[in-house]
């Protein structure tokens, strides 16, 4: 057996906190002793807790300010104590600053029992995990990041270091590199990790939506405003908000973002109340933001204000030792997305891939390698499965149509209508009626796909097939 959970009991009341120590070491754990919010922050240096339990009123430091003191620094959970009537508070607290629950006073043991039992599994479980993204880093995978070179190992570290922390962090990088995964995974390795993800493309928004999708809006407060709506701020509440390509935000909406950023406070549009917000920021640029700010794309202040801590993804041209792990690690997912069972790589393709440029980075990679499972469906990607020209390849020459399995022959007289019909009953033929495949050799989506067999279903008389017969 292992050792037992350690537990950090903090009471002003040295009854109490004596007695409620003794309770926890009869129930099997490890139990020490702290007098306030302050000597319990000084022993967790040299006593790493599984759970902490914790009174709310204290000289020096609070319970509450030790709550908000641990959740910076990724601390155990911890349960609150109550006294009776104060039970409110309790509430909020769990809320507001992610306790794990709280006991009301006089403790009774089977509910004291239950709560360690539940707070000690889950902060044994999180060191777990954390063991486990440490691990997979060392073997070139953090979260959705794959890597092995150390311009990504690089990258791991620092996404490690800042995930603990709730400082701004701005990620740049070009298109493609893995911007919004490198976010996410700063939120999974984070305490925020069971709590909201939200990502917002400031490129994507017209300027007229934008402040309204940060902020949120009230009924009535502009043209269209039927109902009042909350914004990424608020639906982030307590989690992680990635304002994605931040340099193409309008200028007057980055003056109230960095407001926003100073006060922890939003403003509806056309509300009169101003609410507090707790969310982690992340930011990320496809463009240089010192550049952008001598241009006067973006404002000096807010740069500064969210180049807290800079991560800096590197172009996949610059890291080709890490393509063969990038496709053994996306071929599996694409398989499965297309009903395919591609094995690997022919070397010579491989070696193709190894030669090419990358201008769209890992997207790229993960598009022409998407196309190439299609194409190829089962066994080995071959260099004919590449797209034209790809690295500076020769596309193969296409066979003459010698028989109905070689190509297709739609002779003078059909209809668009009619050679569209054939093509698709034809390709969908060579899929071997994998609908989701086919959609994708006849480049079109599958509810199109769908409608389209629909509608010869019904112009051949015969009876539409069901959700589940599609």
């Amino acid at each position: 057996m292992g050792s037992p959970a350690r537990v950090l009991v903090v009471d002003d009341d040295e009854d109490q906190r004596t007695t409620l120590a003794r309770m926890v070491a009869a129930l099997g754990y490890d139990a020490q002793t702290a007098f306030d919010g302050q000597d319990a922050l000084e022993k967790l240096g040299s006593y790493p807790a599984h759970v902490l339990v914790t009174d709310l009123v204290m000289p020096r430091l609070d319970g509450r300010e030790l709550l908000r003191a641990l959740r910076q620094h990724h601390g155990p959970p911890a349960i609150v104590l109550t006294a009776h009537g104060s039970l409110e508070k309790a509430v909020s607290t769990v809320k507001d600053l992610g306790a794990f629950w709280y006991l009301e006073k006089p403790i009774e043991m089977p509910e004291l029992s239950l709560l360690l039992e539940r707070a000690a599994s889950q902060s044994l479980l999180r060191q777990e995990t954390d063991r486990l993204h440490r691990q997979l880093s060392y073997q070139g995978m953090l979260v959705d990041l794959v890597g092995k070179s150390p311009a990504m190992q690089q990258v791991f570290s620092l996404i490690r270091q800042v995930a603990e922390h709730n400082a701004c962090v701005l990620i740049t990088g070009e298109s493609g590199t893995g911007k919004e995964l490198a976010a996410r995974a700063i939120h999974r390795l984070s305490a925020r990790s069971g709590r909201p993800f939200i990502a917002v493309n400031c490129a994507a928004l017209p300027e007229s939506l934008i402040e309204s999708e940060l902020f949120g809006h009230e009924k009535g407060s502009f043209t269209g405003a039927v109902t009042s709506r909350p914004g990424c701020f608020e639906l982030a509440h307590t989690g992680t908000l990635l304002l994605d390509e931040i340099g193409e935000m309008p200028i007057g909406t980055q003056a109230k973002l960095l407001r926003v950023l100073e006060d922890s406070r939003v403003r509806r549009l056309g509300g009169k109340a101003e609410f507090a917000t707790d969310v982690h920021v992340i930011a990320a640029t496809n463009r240089d933001p010192e550049e952008a700010v001598h241009k006067g794309q973006l404002r000096m202040d807010l740069y500064y204000r969210l180049n807290v801590f800079q991560i800096a993804l590197p172009p996949l041209r610059e890291r080709k030792d890490d393509i063969p792990l990038l496709v053994e690690s996306m071929l599996g997912p694409l398989n499965e997305k297309f009903g395919c069972k591609v094995a690997d790589v022919e070397p010579e393709a491989m070696a193709a891939f190894h030669k090419h440029n990358w201008p769209g980075n890992v997207r790229e990679l993960r598009n022409v390698l998407s196309r190439a499972v299609i194409l190829a469906g089962e066994g080995t990607i071959q260099m004919r499965h590449l797209p034209p020209g790809f690295a500076g390849s020769v596309p193969a020459e296409r066979p003459a149509p010698r028989s109905s399995e070689a190509g297709l022959f739609i002779p003078i007289g059909y209809t668009v209508r009619d050679a569209e019909r054939v093509l698709i009953e034809r390709t969908l033929q060579y899929a071997g009626n994998n609908k989701t495949r086919a959609a994708a050799i006849l480049g079109i989506g599958l509810k199109t796909l769908h409608t389209k067999l629909k509608e010869y279903r019904e112009a051949d008389g015969q009876p539409v097939a069901t959700a589940e017969e599609a």
